[in-house]
């Protein structure tokens, strides 16, 4: 029997999370996938960069990938040709069912049966963050699940990734309005397949960077907004992104460090929020503050300009 053809190329390298923050935030003329994995938990030195492309890298693809890492200057990248079976078997290795309330998130690898009273997710690893694994993810779970017993009717996730939290929200909330962004296509076509995959029907799709859409801001104001993006965004896009939220609204913010936590609150305090609650996971936290008692005004528009820097470990 002849062997399984290679489909595609893997290349390992370890990186810090400061690296993987940057590699997850930025964009890169490459022709390559890049995944970057939390291998100790907590730990800010133990990180892995996987960077999967179609072709055997030469010279210069190690070289670019080199360069995003320059902890690994010194380490040999692990090269493995893998088989259709191979890709598979790694997207889904090791993300057992994680349970948040009453919501469970599986793969198709690891399918489970929904809670009593419950909703089950199937969100397979891919090409968009968010498959309930990380800590941030899981966290917001977490905190819109608490807020079961609120009523909210026009709700947006900015940055949704795989659409799991839009898809939480349309289950807590069925008769509430659902928007959700994210600034990259690839990861709005994941969650249009994930929606179709969870029998998630009517929610709103939109390709925007953070609230700049005219899509977005026509249909405000939102009495819930959740965004689980990076710490950068989230201060440069506060006046945006409280413009947009109702009075009174209910704001969830996660992908932050602990350490980021004052910088976070602080932008948005200074639009008018205010903080209610806050969940530490490990390293990360996630957020839960309620808009001021008057819809905000910025008092000059978004400057997207603004946004460089978002990579970096503020």
């Amino acid at each position: 029997m002849s062997a399984e053809p290679v489909d595609s190329w893997k290349v390992t390298l370890p990186c810090t999370r400061a690296e993987a923050e940057a590699i997850d935030a930025g964009e890169f003329a490459l022709d390559a996938v890049l995944m970057t994995t939390e291998e100790v938990e907590d730990d800010v030195e133990r990180w892995r960069l996987d960077a999967y492309m179609e072709d055997e890298p030469d010279a210069a693809m190690l070289h670019a990938l080199r360069a995003l890492v320059p902890s690994a200057a010194q380490v040999e990248p692990v090269i493995e040709a893998l088989t259709a079976e191979d890709w598979v078997a790694m997207s889904q290795e090791g993300l057992e069912p994680i349970r948040e309330g009453r919501f469970v998130v599986h793969t198709s690898a690891h399918p489970v049966e929904a809670p009593a009273g419950g909703r089950a997710f199937l969100i397979d690893a891919g090409r968009a963050f968010g498959t309930g694994h990380h800590a941030t993810t899981s966290g917001c779970l977490r905190m819109l699940d608490a807020m079961a017993d609120r009523t909210f009717a026009n709700i947006i996730d900015v940055g949704t990734g795989t659409g799991l939290l839009a898809f939480a929200a349309a289950h807590l909330w069925p008769d509430a309005r659902v928007v959700a962004t994210d600034i990259d296509p690839a990861a709005i076509d994941v969650t249009r397949i994930n929606a179709a995959d969870n029998d998630i029907a009517g929610l709103e799709l939109i390709v925007a960077d953070g609230a700049l859409s005219d899509a977005i801001t026509a249909h405000a104001s939102y009495d819930l907004l959740i965004a689980n993006i990076l710490a950068g965004p989230l201060v440069s896009m506060a006046p945006e992104l409280a413009a947009i939220a109702d009075a009174r609204a209910t704001i969830v913010l996660a992908g932050l460090l602990e350490t980021q936590r004052e910088q976070v609150v602080a932008a948005f305090e200074a639009c008018g929020c205010r903080l209610e609650e806050f969940d530490r996971r490990g390293d990360w936290t996630i957020l839960r503050l309620t808009a001021g008692a008057a819809r905000y005004i910025p008092a000059s528009p978004p400057d997207p300009k603004g946004r460089d820097g978002w990579a970096l470990d503020i």
